[in-house]
């Protein structure tokens, strides 16, 4: 009987260990593809709704054709799990067709949510003037959030 409850004990305590280390190396939800894949069609479709604000027609998610390399805190930390410290380089045409390399802070929370912040020097201040009322309104694109979809790899 004691050698059951010892046997159980160990076997309690292995599986506390691995569930802490996997843990601490991050959720297997939060991937570096997950969050790239996220990443570039919010900002796609914010940048179009930013270029209508600022009365620029024909700017499509299409034509933006943006895309995300992402990096979670350097070459030593796995690029998996929540954290304060991803970086990701967001490229897109602009709506004059340059090509546009920003880096963009990127909050991940554990929920699989997201919040990042972009170069004002290629996106623009946190507010701009709308065309049509000639109103200061937030810049869609000057921060904002957004989230994983589970069903990717």
């Amino acid at each position: 009987m004691r050698t059951r409850l010892l046997v159980r004990g160990l076997v309690l305590a292995a599986a506390v260990a691995a569930v802490a280390a996997s843990t601490a190396a991050g959720t297997p939800d939060i991937t570096r593809t997950r969050v790239e894949q996220a990443l570039a069609p919010t900002f796609a479709n914010l940048y179009v709704q930013q270029a209508a604000i600022l009365g620029i027609p024909g700017i499509t998610v299409s034509g933006i054709d943006a895309s995300a390399a992402c990096d979670r805190g350097g070459p030593k930390v796995a690029d998996v799990g929540p954290g304060t410290d991803w970086i990701c380089m967001v490229s897109f045409n602009d709506d004059n067709h340059q090509l546009q390399i920003g880096k963009f802070e990127v909050q991940i929370r554990a929920d699989s949510t997201y919040v990042a912040g972009g170069p004002s020097k290629i996106i623009g201040l946190a507010t701009i003037t709308d065309k049509k009322t000639q109103q200061d309104v937030p810049n869609p694109v000057f921060e904002f959030d957004g989230t994983l979809n589970p069903d990717q790899p």
